[in-house]
């Protein structure tokens, strides 16, 4: 399938979901994507959402496995930069190692919307997971969704924001963070984003880190969605 997109002249874009499990293959997979003459290549650290952080022990790296991992992706940087070769790499680092929450969607309802299979209209493709009721594309015009639905106005702007968020002077650029980390991590998707130091809560995320760096499970461990098919997606 690669070289059938390299020869329509496409350009490809190749993502790789990484995890405590496959990290350690990173001049593999970057070996792999040389091979097949990719683009531009994500390399995106799992964001804990979802299955993911149910999962979450037995996928997320150690602090130690993500400056490696990183540090492999600096150095094929160079080497494709001296080399003259166009490839791109991005490295996406988990929310769970930085210090400031990225800014979500670039802001509740400001940007993006989702139309789910069942026809429900999403600020961003995890926000089901919220108690907010969204509404759906079969009784309500997109126009209707976009600006007057309480879904969509329910996080936009800052006036929804307590302290520390409030009167943060970063907050017009992470508006508050993610809203589903921050209900998944405390309870109740109002708080600032854990991942932030400013956030009340910051001590869940150290407490994430502590356990990657001794964290025992397995592939075996893992809990799947789709037992059937469990192996295939790690096993060879």
């Amino acid at each position: 399938m690669a070289e059938a997109v390299k020869a329509a002249g496409y350009p490809m874009v190749l993502n790789f979901v990484i995890h405590r499990h496959n990290i350690h293959q990173m001049p593999d997979i970057l070996d792999l994507c040389e091979r097949l003459g990719a683009d531009y290549v994500e390399l995106a650290t799992c964001q804990y959402y979802g299955w993911a952080f149910r999962n979450r022990e037995g996928l997320m790296p150690s602090l130690a496995q993500l400056t490696q991992a990183e540090a492999e992706v600096n150095e094929a940087r160079e080497r494709l930069q001296a080399s003259g070769s166009a490839m791109k790499l991005i490295f996406v680092t988990p929310d769970y190692y930085e210090e400031r929450p990225k800014a979500c969607m670039n802001g509740w309802g400001s940007l993006f919307l989702t139309v789910a299979p069942d026809g429900t209209a999403l600020p961003c493709h995890s926000a089901r997971l919220l108690p907010i009721d969204f509404p759906k594309v079969q009784s309500a015009s997109l126009k209707e969704i976009w600006y007057d639905s309480p879904g969509f106005n329910h996080y936009r702007g800052d006036s929804w924001m307590p302290e520390p968020c409030r009167s943060c002077d970063e907050k017009g650029k992470d508006f508050g963070g993610c809203r589903c980390q921050a209900y998944l991590l405390t309870g109740d998707a109002d708080n600032a984003d854990p991942v932030c130091s400013k956030s009340a809560h910051h001590d869940r995320i150290l407490a994430a880190r502590r356990a990657a760096d001794h964290a025992t499970a397995g592939l075996d461990d893992l809990v799947y969605r789709n037992v059937k098919n469990s192996r295939l997606f790690f096993r060879s």
